[in-house]
């Protein structure tokens, strides 16, 4: 159940933080905001965009090192051969 859960976590964080960098690191979100009509909010965006990217990829760390965890408790090591 634990490797379940953070495959879903990554998967959450990584989708976050892809679409957090792209609007971030593009001008997709200023473009859009400015044929809404909402131009005057670009100004205020790396006040969001930033902290949210900074989270998602803290979601994507800590479910990585859930999903070692995991393994490590998981997988037992193999026994020892016969001679």
């Amino acid at each position: 159940m634990v490797a379940k859960f953070s495959s879903g976590l990554l998967k959450t964080g990584v989708i976050g933080s892809a679409i957090a960098a792209i609007c971030c690191f593009t001008p997709v979100l200023a473009v859009t905001l400015g044929i809404l009509g909402l131009g005057a909010i670009t100004g205020y965006l790396d006040y969001v965009l930033l902290p949210v990217l900074a989270i998602f990829g803290g979601i994507t760390i800590y479910a990585l090192v859930r999903k070692r965890e995991a393994c490590h408790e998981g997988c037992a090591p193999s026994p020892p051969k016969p001679k």
